[in-house]
C-alpha cells in the first residue's frame, strides 16, 4: 500500500514515534538530527515489552493500540521505530489510517546497505524474530536478486543496551562473538543493524569490527527517509514522552539511546 504525502496543511501536528520500550529512541534521535524543526511525540510501550517475543498477531495488536493513542494525540506522521513492528504490523497500520504518512525501518536499512555492500556479500544482525521472519533477508534479495545475506540474532546486544553497559570488554567481547566467523575474507563486507538498540552499542562494533565491515545503522537510514518524503516540516523542536510503564526507568535509560536526559515523561494506559 502507497504512502501517502504529507502537505502543508495536515503538517500541524508533532510527528509520532514509537516502540516497544527505549531502542526507538536511537530513531527518535537521528530523526531529529533531520528535521531539527519538527515537533515529536514519542511512545514507548514498556509495560509490554520485548515485542520480539511475541506473536505477529500480538505485535499487531499492540502496534494498533499504540498507534492509535498517537493518532488521537494529533500527530502528522507515523514512524514505526521496532523493527518486529515493521514487519508485522506496518501493512495493518497503513490499512486503519490510509490518510498518514507511515515508514517501519526494514525498507530504508535494506536499500542502504545494498548500496553500500560491494560485493553483495551482507550481515545482519537484529533480534530473534527478525531474523526468523526473513523480513531483512527478503528485502535484500528483492533488490541484490545475488546477494548472499549472512543472518544472526543478537539478543544479548539488546540486553547490554538496556543494562547500559554499552563500552569496554564486556560488550566488545559479545560483539566479537556475533561477527565470528564474519570478518575474514569469506564473510560479509557490510552491516546492517537490524535492531534500533544496537546504535547504542556503536562504538564497541566499530572497534570490533576495526574497518572491515560498513556500517549500516538501520535508525540513521530511517530519518533519512522519512526526512525526505516530509520536507520541511514547521514546529518548535518540542519532544514529548510517553510510556506506558515505569516513568522513572524511561528517564534513566533514555540518555542511552538518545543521547541526553528525559525528564518529564506522562504515563499512559493502553
Amino acid at each position: 500500500m502507497s504512502n501517502p504525502v504529507l502537505t502543508p496543511a495536515a503538517a500541524s501536528g508533532p510527528i509520532g514515534v514509537f516502540d516497544s520500550g527505549m531502542g526507538g529512541l536511537t530513531v527518535l534521535r537521528a530523526l531529529r538530527r533531520q528535521l531539527p524543526n519538527a515537533d515529536f511525540l514519542y511512545l514507548g510501550d514498556t509495560a509490554r515489552l520485548p515485542y520480539g517475543t511475541k506473536s505477529p498477531a500480538t505485535v499487531q495488536s499492540y502496534a494498533l493500540q499504540t498507534a492509535s493513542l498517537l493518532v488521537e494525540r494529533g500527530v502528522c506522521a507515523l514512524v514505526i521505530a521496532c523493527n518486529t513492528a515493521s514487519v508485522f504490523a506496518l501493512d495493518a497500520l497503513r490499512m486503519r489510517f490510509p490518510e498518514l504518512p507511515i515508514f517501519g525501518v526494514i525498507e530504508p536499512g535494506a536499500d542502504a546497505v545494498c548500496e553500500v555492500s560491494r560485493s553483495g556479500r551482507i550481515g545482519v544482525l537484529a533480534t530473534e524474530s527478525t531474523i526468523a521472519s526473513n523480513a531483512y533477508q527478503r528485502a535484500i534479495l528483492a533488490r541484490r536478486a545475488q546477494a548472499k545475506v549472512f543472518a544472526r540474532p543478537a539478543p544479548v546486544l539488546v540486553a547490554l543496551a538496556e543494562a547500559t553497559w554499552t563500552n569496554g570488554d564486556v560488550p566488545e567481547s559479545v560483539v566479537r562473538a556475533y561477527l565470528d566467523g564474519w570478518l575474514g575474507k569469506d564473510g560479509p563486507d557490510s552491516l546492517l543493524l537490524g535492531c534500533t538498540h544496537f546504535p547504542a552499542l556503536i562504538e564497541a562494533i566499530r572497534k570490533v569490527a576495526d574497518g572491515r565491515l560498513k556500517i549500516v545503522d538501520s535508525a540513521e537510514t530511517t530519518a533519512r527517509v522519512v526526512a525526505q518524503a516530509l520536507g520541511e516540516v514547521a514546529g518548535s523542536r518540542a519532544a514529548g514522552y510517553l510510556a506506558t510503564d515505569s516513568a522513572e526507568r524511561f528517564s534513566r535509560l533514555a540518555p542511552v539511546f538518545l543521547g541526553e536526559c528525559v525528564e518529564v515523561v506522562e504515563m499512559v494506559d493502553l
